[in-house]
Formats: C-alpha cells, sequence, structure tokens
C-alpha cells in the first residue's frame, strides 16, 4: 500500500517566503532554503512553493531559490506559479524541481498539459485545481481563485487527466483559510473517478482533519500551510496520529 504524504505549502515573492511563518528557532523565517531543510528534517514528505509573484522580473530569483533548495533538501518538491511554457518548465527543472504545478494556464489552453507530459513525463506534471461550491455545483475558478468560470471540477480533472497529468491539487475554496477541514466529498468523489494520486488542499485545521481527508476522502497526499508554519501540527506528531487510525506514513 502506498503511503499517504503529507506536504507543506510555501508562498514565494520575489525568492521569499510569505504569509508568515513562525518557527522559533529559525532566525530568518523568510528564508524557503532554511525552511525547506527544516520541514524535511520534521518528516515532510514533499513541499510545494507556490510563486505568487511569478512575474518575469521575478523568474530569475525564483529559479535561483530552486537550485539552493534542491541542492539543500532531499524531499522531492513541487514549484507552481505562472508556469506556461515548455521551456520555463524545463529551466525549473534544469535547477532541481522534481515536478511542476500549473493551474490557470492549463485551463487557458488545455494542450499545455498534453506538451509538458510529452515532453518530461506524467510524473512531473501536477495540475492545480481552485474550485468553489456554488450552489450544488463545484466550479472551477482562476487568478488564486478570483476569477469563477463555468467549468466544472469533475469534467476538467477528467480532462487534464486523459491529457497526462501525473497528478490533482485540488484546493477548495469554501473550504481554504476557514480550519474547518478538507472538502471530503468531493475528494473522494475524485479519487473514485479518477486513476492519479489526489492531493487535498483548503481546510487543516487539526489532526483529526488529515485523518478525514485520508479515510472519507480518500486522499492520497495533504497539503497545509499555516498550520505547519506556526507549529500548531508538528508534523512528526501528526504522522504518529495518523499510524494510531491505522493510516500508513512514513515516520
Amino acid at each position: 500500500m502506498l503511503t499517504k504524504r503529507i506536504i507543506p505549502c510555501l508562498d514565494i515573492k520575489n525568492g521569499r517566503t510569505v504569509k508568515g511563518v513562525n518557527f522559533v528557532d529559525l532566525r530568518d523565517a523568510g528564508d524557503p532554503v532554511a525552511l525547506a531543510k527544516q520541514y524535511a528534517e520534521q518528516g515532510a514528505d514533499e513541499l510545494v512553493f507556490l510563486d505568487i509573484t511569478a512575474t518575469l522580473e521575478a523568474r530569475a530569483t525564483t529559479l535561483e531559490m530552486v537550485r539552493h533548495v534542491a541542492e539543500q533538501v532531499n524531499i522531492p518538491f513541487t514549484v507552481g506559479g505562472g508556469i506556461s511554457t515548455i521551456a520555463h518548465v524545463d529551466a525549473l527543472l534544469k535547477n532541481g524541481a522534481d515536478k511542476v504545478s500549473i493551474n490557470s494556464s492549463a485551463v487557458k489552453r488545455p494542450e499545455l498539459v498534453n506538451e509538458l507530459a510529452d515532453k518530461f513525463g506524467s510524473q512531473c506534471v501536477v495540475v492545480a485545481i481552485d474550485a468553489k461550491k456554488i450552489e450544488g455545483e463545484w466550479l472551477v475558478h482562476l487568478a488564486g481563485g478570483t476569477i469563477p468560470t463555468e467549468i466544472k471540477l469533475f469534467d476538467w480533472a477528467k480532462e487534464v487527466e486523459a491529457r497526462g497529468a501525473g497528478e490533482i491539487l485540488f484546493t477548495s475554496m469554501n473550504h481554504d483559510g476557514t480550519k474547518n477541514g478538507f472538502a471530503n466529498e468531493a475528494l473522494a468523489k475524485l479519487s473514485e473517478e479518477l486513476n492519479i494520486p489526489i492531493i487535498a488542499s483548503g481546510g487543516a485545521g487539526n489532526v483529526q482533519h488529515f485523518v478525514d481527508t485520508f479515510n472519507e476522502g480518500k486522499s492520497d497526499a495533504a497539503l497545509a500551510a499555516s498550520v505547519f508554519h506556526f507549529g500548531e501540527i508538528p508534523i512528526q506528531e501528526l504522522k504518529k496520529e495518523l499510524r494510531k487510525h491505522y493510516i500508513e506514513v512514513r515516520l
């Protein structure tokens, strides 16, 4: 049985981490390399870096950061934010990223998923989907969840799987930031309808929420930010609790 993965997510702006990170013994909470090392030591299975500037000027800074993270950290990491070309992905992977995450760019030009999967392999291609449940229907949103579309979550997830995506990172905008738990009903449906791993995102507030998303939501991995950054849920303790609930994790 494959182990379930715990994935801290770091927002990056101009090569620095933002969204306040509060590790007591970390001198520079804005240093993504130091944070990444700390998370790896604490037992994180993977990391996701989201470049929220993702402007052309910031890209060189991000590539430099990726290179430093790759040199210092021995767990896989994904980079996302503003990625829309093969050349950009090539540069990220050559500098040491293991995977890339694409979101709005895939909706605007779905062929991008095929192109990246064909050139680099499905294992490198994560399609991030931000969706919101509106009047009973899960609809895809773009640009960090600010632009609604008419695209239905489950249709879009099946399409990107068919186009070669290796994983889906699903963020429920209804749950994101609430700390009331993950969107387990939608996650379970994604898991049932697709054959690729589903990463749950949005809503982590306590250990039970992780137990629930693996059991009820059938998620393959769970991603969170603030509960890890602020030390509310230490990763080792989380994993020990998951083990007590017979959920296979790497300790």
